[in-house]
């Protein structure tokens, strides 16, 4: 089995979720957040609210996105993650051109299957079934990927970073490691661990070297060091938080803190 090699910087970030505030209180939020030192910033790509109230107020992802790019200096921005059948492959390629000219580079592609079904319902989109919408992710990769070699302007350092969410180990994992730079997983230690085993494997099978895979996750704001320690030790190199309003800006800055200690 492949195994990891490369040690990529520690960092965290936080995907602030778009529902249930308002712009002005959004915008805020993501100043904030960077202020307090995160590496990456994300919101997710979706029409209507996960959780609480399903009428409560919710913003389009990459409208959004674009905003954030512009709200910010420093920080990376991306979708936790862009549902790929939502957009023309060809015009999500040059969305993502465009903002990365925008941001001098700090976008990260962010793309997944999709699985609200929801969204799907309610905006006209078919939704069909988990397989027929990863084989639409796969065709819709070698697109974008195609597009960044052929439009110009190219992006600002030859193509944006591709980050796949999503731990199917048959179909998922295996289109990470033909076209992904990095990875987002779910879980807890031993989950993540085996995910990224079956990660390292495909790349094997792809001809891919495992090493050219970031790995990132998810925390709660909740979780102990020991946890966020554990998840590194396995491997991991990102850990990204999620919030809703009202914004626990004390969470944000005790992973800041975390971050820091292991350096």
């Amino acid at each position: 089995m492949p195994q990891m090699t490369k040690k990529y910087p520690l960092k965290v970030g936080v995907q602030l979720h778009p529902q249930h505030t308002s712009y002005e209180d959004y915008a805020n939020a993501v100043k904030r957040v960077e202020e307090l030192g995160v590496d990456t910033i994300w919101n997710w790509d979706h029409f209507f609210p996960l959780y609480g109230d399903p009428q409560g107020n919710h913003f389009e992802g990459w409208t959004l996105l674009t905003a954030m790019g512009m709200l910010t200096s420093k920080a990376q921005i991306g979708c936790l993650v862009t549902c790929n059948t939502y957009r023309n492959p060809a015009l999500l390629a040059d969305m993502a051109k465009t903002l990365d000219h925008i941001t001098n580079g700090r976008l990260i592609l962010g793309i997944g299957a999709g699985w609200f079904e929801r969204d799907y319902k309610e905006y006209g989109y078919n939704f069909g079934t988990a397989s027929s919408r990863l084989n639409a992710l796969e065709e819709s990769l070698a697109i974008i990927k195609k597009r960044w070699e052929v439009d110009v302007p190219k992006p600002v350092r030859g193509s944006v970073p591709i980050l796949i969410g999503g731990g199917g180990e048959k179909k998922t994992l295996r289109l990470t490691a033909k076209y992904a730079d990095m990875w987002h997983g779910f879980g807890d230690v031993e989950t993540i661990t085996h995910k990224m085993e079956v990660l390292n494997d495909w790349c094997q099978k792809e001809g891919r070297d495992p090493n050219e895979i970031e790995r990132t996750c998810g925390t709660d704001k909740d979780d102990s060091n020991e946890k966020r320690d554990a998840l590194v030790n396995a491997g991991i190199s990102q850990l990204i938080l999620g919030l809703g309003a009202p914004w626990d800006f004390e969470a944000v800055q005790k992973l800041v803190r975390w971050r820091d200690s292991r350096k």
